[in-house]
């Protein structure tokens, strides 16, 4: 409490000025942009391939004589191979005597002295200015490197627009957590650019990240002169290179990470020996600031960054200060820097290129290869990724056997990559029954806990599905795997998909879900409708949003997708509904006869709400009737995650729950009627599919039939009333040979239909006119 009380004491002064230091450095940041655009001038940028036979080390020392000694012979060593190498440290102004040391022990190594500090910035942009080659890399004085660590970034520079090529870094300490590896990512969230580094094994060639870190990089001399160097708004420390890798990319330039070039990071620096954690993390958080003040060029990015900063710094007075929010102590620096950001602001605008949506997307690898990289229009063979939202195996309800019959024959036909969301890892093993149809399978663990949302306009069932792993996990499959076309499973993976140029996106929509949410509101109380049409309303600004940045949209059924169109007729050449909601129908027994008298099947899971309402209506509405014409009738209820048995009614032993079972494929030859008493939701029922396939009469609601009933009695009777429907039930207990009749035509529409080895074939062949289509120029 009393450090509380302190930190407010001390800080509330600057917290009642901090409203005036907003309301006057966002409409400064504006009026540098109005007089930018009335008398500034783009620079054209001079792109050039570097000279890669040869490379400059640079490495700004201060006080560090101790750290030169013992990591400065493995540079040394490393830069031995080539006489034109040169290794340079530039001395900021030491006092433990430095360059009298390396002039000593190093007289290969070019000492600059310089009289004074000029911190971390300033020392490499002088060592810049000096270095004899292209391409200078610059390197920490506690870093120790591979003796090849050179080559490889060499390598890197294969055209004229790499700016910088980072190496991998590691710790000596094995059992160190790997806070740094060199492959950077970044992204804009909550008004503030937000960094870290991965580790991911499977990168191993070069690879786009954000930056390069200014301790272990190397960089094209003459562009990093024309960007300016290292700003001098960032000193003393932090945020040069991050700065410096974003003005490269909004320069039309890249940046790569290098995993074959080694260092190790010793972390034996000396800025945390001279000065106080609070003031690094002052300084550290004035640079995040000044980033956004200087490179944000984009309104509503600006303003929105000014509104978080200020209200982050507020909070910060009361909770404490975090990396994650603004600060008193950083909004009041970066307030006194106001007229160097504005410069610099007018310098970044002048270099700058592409926009800040743009300059985001393209360290990340799926935007890279799309906006670098060759797309053939008409590959032998296509290289497909394939992103699921749940487990695919085993196919224990609808949208997973679409997926498993569809991943099955898209294996047999393209180089097919798959990503996986699971809820638990157990469920890894179940995959091995797709692996030898697939080149890879990655999976991802789905996190739990993520925000309610209360004020969010991002639909609940889409929030909980957003990983940043996952989308780094499609980024780097995209790149690596060279992915000419990427197949979206479900609607909340939508969000995964953006404004690719050459690279298709197709989405199966196994319901169109705002719909579904409609259907279904009417089966809540007061409070659950109010909590579903939020979600309504959420659902239909999302999912209409968001289908038009998809190249091909699959859904289930016609009656799908004219009502998609009836919201937005313009995507009429990209939806189509034969391709996805199909089966195997080779792998089912068709049989007519010779089943169970007066049974019923109810087959589905029980993690689908739309089963659980279907089930208790036809419980507690629809088997009374059954009962009273029926007396011997009997019930089982088959599917993963049922209800507990002593919450349904059973009937003096009427209704079995089975539960889950490994194969669907005995019941449906078993019993005499499959009942689909579905409620809510769209798209195709798979169950009715299986049904079909296998010969047993069916009944069903309309919406449960939707896409596949026809007119009644023609595939299947089709009810909604209670009592009509248990009527048709007991007529084709009745009638057996007229329900045999119906299931035979009923196989026949499927088999002509809904078989999935044709409609891949299809499916294929659209992937192709999409991606052709994309890349006609």
């Amino acid at each position: 409490m009393s450090a509380l009380f302190s930190r407010i004491a001390w800080q509330l002064p600057l917290a009642l000025l901090s409203p005036l230091f907003v309301l006057v450095a966002l409409p400064a940041l504006w009026l540098t942009d109005l007089f930018w655009k009335l008398l500034g001038t783009r620079r054209t940028p001079q792109n050039s391939r570097p000279n890669v036979t040869s490379a400059s080390v640079v490495i700004p020392n201060w006080n560090g004589k101790h750290l030169l000694e013992k990591y400065l012979p493995s540079v040394v060593t490393a830069m031995s191979g080539n006489p034109r190498n040169e290794v340079i440290v530039v001395d900021n102004g030491s006092m433990d005597g430095s360059a009298e040391y390396l002039r000593e022990h190093f007289p290969t190594v070019r000492c600059i002295a310089l009289p004074q500090n000029l911190g971390f910035g300033g020392g490499s942009n002088t060592g810049f200015q000096s270095a004899n080659n292209d391409i200078v890399v610059l390197l920490n004085s506690d870093m120790r490197v591979d003796p090849g660590f050179l080559q490889p970034l060499l390598d890197g520079f294969t055209d004229e627009k790499v700016f910088a090529v980072s190496c991998q870094i590691f710790f000596s300490d094995p059992g160190k957590r790997r806070e740094e590896t060199g492959l950077t990512q970044a992204w804009w969230s909550e008004g503030a650019l937000r960094v870290r580094h991965c580790e991911d094994n499977q990168v191993d060639r070069p690879f786009p990240c954000f930056y390069g870190g200014g301790g272990s990089c190397a960089f094209d001399r003459r562009k990093f002169l024309e960007l300016g160097g290292f700003d001098h708004v960032m000193k003393p420390f932090y945020l040069e290179d991050t700065d410096l890798g974003y003005m490269a990319w909004k320069r039309g330039w890249k940046v790569l990470y290098q995993p074959l070039s080694r260092v190790w990071h010793e972390h034996q620096g000396t800025i945390g020996k001279k000065f106080s954690r609070q003031y690094i993390d002052n300084v550290v958080n004035k640079n995040f600031l000044l980033f956004a003040w200087k490179n944000i060029h984009e309104p509503v990015r600006l303003a929105g960054h000014f509104f978080h900063a200020w209200t982050g710094a507020v909070l910060s007075l009361f909770a404490g200060d975090s990396r994650e929010r603004a600060s008193i102590g950083g909004l009041t620096r970066a307030f006194l820097q106001l007229p160097g950001a504005m410069a610099a602001r007018w310098n970044a605008r002048t270099l700058a290129t592409v926009d800040d949506s743009e300059a985001f997307r393209r360290p990340m690898g799926g935007y890279f290869r799309d906006r670098f990289e060759t797309v053939e229009k008409n590959p032998e063979r296509l290289n497909v990724l394939f992103l699921s939202p749940y487990a695919i195996c085993p196919p224990i309800h609808g949208g997973g056997v679409f997926m498993y019959e569809t991943v099955r024959q898209l294996g047999k036909r393209t180089n097919l990559h798959l990503i996986v969301m699971l809820d638990d890892p157990k469920e890894r093993q179940a995959h091995a029954a797709i692996t030898p149809t697939t080149q890879s399978i990655e999976f991802c663990i789905r996190q739990e806990g993520h925000p309610k949302g209360v004020g969010a306009i991002t639909p609940y069932a889409v929030r909980e599905f957003y990983d940043r792993d996952f989308e780094w996990l499609v980024h780097r499959q995209i790149f690596l795997k060279e992915i000419d076309v990427v197949q979206v499973e479900y609607t909340n993976m939508g969000q995964y998909a953006g404004p690719y140029q050459h690279i298709a996106w197709t989405l199966f929509e196994h319901d169109v879900y705002f719909q579904s949410i409609g259907r279904t509101m009417k089966s809540f109380g007061p409070m659950g409708q109010m909590k579903a049409f939020t979600e309504y309303l959420r659902a239909i600004r999302y999912e209409l949003g968001m289908l038009p940045r998809m190249d091909e949209i699959q859904t289930c059924t016609e009656e799908n997708t004219n009502y998609l169109l009836s919201f937005l007729p313009e995507l009429k050449p990209r939806i189509h509904h034969h391709l996805r909601a199909g089966i195997d129908t080779s792998d089912y027994e068709f049989r007519p006869g010779g089943r169970s008298p007066k049974t019923m099947l109810f087959l589905g899971s029980f993690r689908h709400l739309p089963n659980q309402a279907a089930l208790r209506w036809f419980l507690n509405e629809v088997m009374p009737h059954v009962l009273e014409r029926e007396p011997e009738a009997k019930l089982k209820v088959i599917g993963s995650d049922p209800p507990a048995g002593h919450t349904i009614p059973n009937f003096n032993g009427s209704v079995e729950l089975v539960g889950f079972v490994e194969n669907i494929r005995q019941p449906l030859t078993e019993y005499a009627v499959f009942i689909c008493p579905i409620l809510s939701g769209s798209g195709v029922r798979v169950k009715l599919l299986e049904a079909f396939a296998s010969g047993i009469p069916t009944v069903s609601t309309r919406i449960g039939a939707e896409g596949l009933g026809g007119e009644d009695g023609l595939y299947c009777a089709l009810a909604d009333d209670p009592q009509e429907f248990a009527a048709r039930i007991v007529q084709l207990f009745d009638d057996p040979e007229g329900a045999a009749e119906m299931a035979r035509r009923a196989r026949e529409f499927v088999v002509g239909n809904r078989d999935i080895g044709r409609m891949t074939e299809s499916l294929e062949a659209t992937y192709r006119a999409t991606l052709a289509a994309k890349n006609r120029n």
